[in-house]
């Protein structure tokens, strides 16, 4: 009897200690609950050669960009009445400002748009200048006898000179057209061609508008660097052909011989058109007995 109690109590104890061991779970971890950071992977740009050629165009772009900036903030040196300095982009604004204005004035007295545009880009240093500052005269016209309207003392050939004076510049545009038509010494410019404007610039000169000898070679550089003979174009209803740009390298000044290097694009007749003289005297001024020109080839214009 007492041994079956002490089992009894055996089986009791060992049943206690059992129900007090901590309970192990199996179960895999949910993944999703996890704390762990997110690591998010970019697929790298596949390089084809097409990404290499928008690459290049936008470089190109940002290239052109940057050029045309430094073009338009390019500072040019403008002699006339005054010397001036004024940026390309200025000169620019210029010609955007008054070409309708010398289209029009073109129309009505046959003035070509580009000397008028030119000789006021030149004159009034781009709309900068003392007189079209002050006095509204884009062209440096003098009072003369005839002129009984405002005036402004100016020194330019001689001290204090009389220069007329304008309400606004369109009515300087305008006097300048009538200067030039009213006047018999300016009668055989409109013998010419209104698409010639080289012939214009020499044909000012001539009949004493500038005293500056080189006033005709600073003209026509001007109308050729800014192609302002697309405007004669427009008028006459012709399509403009951009002309070729000489530089100063080009053309060989001296007291009694003036020489031209020929550049691509060249013939006798352009030649003998730009510097106002006929194809047989070109060809007797350098012993030619063809038409033949060389690119570099130096041959007397004067």
């Amino acid at each position: 009897m007492i041994k079956k109690l002490i089992l009894l109590l055996l089986l009791i104890v060992t049943a206690s200690c059992s129900s007090n061991k901590a309970v192990v779970r199996m179960t895999k971890p949910d993944p999703r609950k996890t704390n762990a950071p997110v690591v998010q992977r970019t697929k790298r740009p596949i390089y084809t050669p097409q990404n290499k050629k928008q690459s290049e165009v936008a470089e190109s772009q940002k290239k052109t960009t940057s050029t045309n900036e430094n073009r338009s903030n390019s500072t040019v040196v403008l002699e006339a009445t005054t010397r001036v300095k004024v940026t390309t982009q200025m000169v620019l604004d210029y010609i955007d400002k008054y070409k309708d204005v010398a289209k029009d004035n073109m129309v009505r007295t046959k003035i070509p748009a580009s000397v008028t545009l030119g000789q006021a880009i030149l004159e009034s240093g781009a709309g900068t200048g003392p007189l079209s500052v002050q006095a509204n005269n884009h062209f440096g016209i003098k009072c003369h006898k005839e002129w009984d309207g405002p005036s402004i003392s100016y020194t330019d050939d001689e001290e204090n000179e009389c220069f007329r004076k304008y309400q606004d510049p369109s009515e300087s545009f305008r006097d300048h057209s009538y200067f030039l038509t009213s006047r018999p010494r300016y009668s055989p410019l409109f013998q010419l061609g209104q698409d010639d404007y080289a012939a214009w610039a020499k044909g000012l000169k001539n009949a004493g508008y500038a005293t500056d000898p080189k006033y005709p070679e600073k003209l026509i550089a001007l109308i050729e660097r800014y192609q302002l003979s697309k405007y004669d174009a427009e008028v006459l209803g012709k399509p403009f052909v951009a002309p070729v740009t000489i530089t100063k390298k080009e053309i060989v000044y001296n007291d009694d011989v003036s020489t031209y290097t020929v550049v691509k694009g060249d013939t006798l007749y352009s030649i003998s058109k730009r510097f106002n003289i006929t194809v047989e005297e070109l060809k007797k001024k350098n012993n030619m007995t063809d038409n033949t020109l060389s690119l570099g080839q130096s041959i007397i214009v004067k």
